[in-house]
Order: structure tokens, then C-alpha cells, then sequence
């Protein structure tokens, strides 16, 4: 059963990736916020597939952003910031799994979550500064005018978009924008998936896509999405 969940979530991405290539290109896509990029393998595949335009990786703990500093060394237009982002700008508690997990929330983890990956139980605390992406915008995008805003901070993008103020409202440079959405949590708090759209509903953001991010294997449910969206 697992190898089926493995293609089946390979199968996902592929769609994904294709989408995200198409839109990047039609909408002159020219920065990338990386937002909860952990080891950098989104901006990496994102080199893969072709796009060559201006990275910002923002990974707030400190052994994954490591592996994403080594990742961006030597590419001029990748850069990498030491931040969570947030509503309120401040400091916060990093619920920070091993140092070679991709897991790792401002939230706790649920008891779904503990029982669904068991190394979720086993976590450490790392304070880490929060930032509004509002507030270091002009440091982080240079020249660029049109950005895709990918998020996927495990279980905190809805605050991290709400940070973003008049960036991702209508006439602002953010086009397009990724974000993992809920159906069954893994972090205590995390608004399901119902929510979160409404939540860029409201803020005049259309679904444009919808694709599986990881399944629990005893039922088959799928637990996360990325939501593609663009301006409604």
C-alpha cells in the first residue's frame, strides 16, 4: 500500500510543478517567496524545471537552513532569510523536529499527528524571530514586481499571508499563490481546509488547483493539499 501512496503523491507533485511552470511563466513571474522552505527543495526544483528568476527562502530553524544556505551557495539571485513569517512581528517557539526532518511548526503537534509520524512526539524548542512579510518586503524583493508566494510553514500560512498586509490584495506584486491546506491536522490549531479558502476567498483569491500532499495509509484519506490560487 505504501508504494501505491508513493506514486500516487509523485504523481501529485508532477501535476503540481507543471501547473506552477505554466503559471509562472503566463503571469511574468518574477520572484519566488519560498516561505517554509526547510532544506530548499522547492527553490531546487524550481531551478530544475527551468525558472531563473529571483528567490527568497525564508527557514527559521536552524538545521534545516543550513542544508538550504549549502543549497543556495553560488546562485546570485537565490537568497536565504533566518525568518518565520507571521501576523505580529516578534519572536516565537519553533516546535522543531530532528534535524533532517521537513517537519517542524510554530504549533504543537495534534495527537493525530503523533500517531500518524511518531517523531512528531519527540520535538525540541528553538526560539526564532517572526517577521511580517509586509515589513521586510523591500528588503527581500529587489526590483521584482510580480512574485508567486508559496506557503507551507506547517500549519501557520494563514497568519503568515495575513502578514503580507496590501501585498496580496488587489493591485499588489503577489500574482499567484501556493499554499498547504488542512483536512485532517498534524499541529493543534490549524484551521481545516473549509476555512483557510474562505479565508483567501476573502480576500479575492480564486482556487485554481487542488493537489494531494500526504495520505494516512490505514484509510487512505488524504490529510494535506497544496491549494494553488490566483486572482479571483
Amino acid at each position: 500500500m505504501t508504494s501505491h501512496l508513493d506514486r500516487q503523491r509523485a504523481l501529485s507533485e508532477q501535476a503540481r510543478d507543471a501547473h506552477l511552470r505554466w503559471l509562472i511563466e503566463d503571469l511574468a513571474i518574477d520572484l519566488v517567496l519560498d516561505v517554509g522552505a526547510n532544506s530548499g527543495q522547492f527553490a531546487t526544483s524550481l531551478r530544475t524545471q527551468g525558472y531563473a528568476g529571483a528567490l527568497a527562502s525564508f527557514e527559521p530553524a536552524a538545521g534545516p537552513r543550513e542544508r538550504l544556505v549549502a543549497a543556495a551557495a553560488g546562485d546570485d539571485r537565490w537568497r536565504v532569510h533566518p525568518w518565520a513569517l507571521g501576523e505580529q512581528e516578534g519572536t516565537a517557539v519553533l516546535h522543531a523536529v530532528d534535524e533532517q526532518s521537513e517537519l517542524g511548526s510554530l504549533r504543537p503537534s495534534s495527537a493525530f499527528g503523533r500517531a500518524w509520524k511518531d517523531v512528531m512526539a519527540r520535538t525540541r524548542e528553538e526560539e526564532v524571530q517572526v517577521r511580517r512579510l509586509d515589513a521586510v518586503w523591500c528588503e527581500v524583493a529587489g526590483g521584482a514586481e510580480r512574485a508567486l508566494l508559496k506557503l507551507d510553514t506547517q500549519g501557520f500560512d494563514l497568519p503568515a499571508f495575513r502578514g503580507a498586509g496590501a501585498l496580496v490584495e488587489a493591485g499588489g506584486p503577489v500574482v499567484a499563490v501556493l499554499s498547504e491546506v488542512a483536512v485532517v491536522p498534524i499541529y493543534e490549531g490549524v484551521p481545516l481546509m473549509e476555512e483557510h479558502l474562505a479565508a483567501y476567498t476573502e480576500k479575492g483569491w480564486a482556487l485554481a488547483g487542488l493537489y494531494p500532499v500526504s495520505f494516512d495509509p490505514p484509510t487512505l484519506r488524504v490529510i494535506e493539499l497544496d491549494a494553488v490560487l490566483v486572482r479571483g
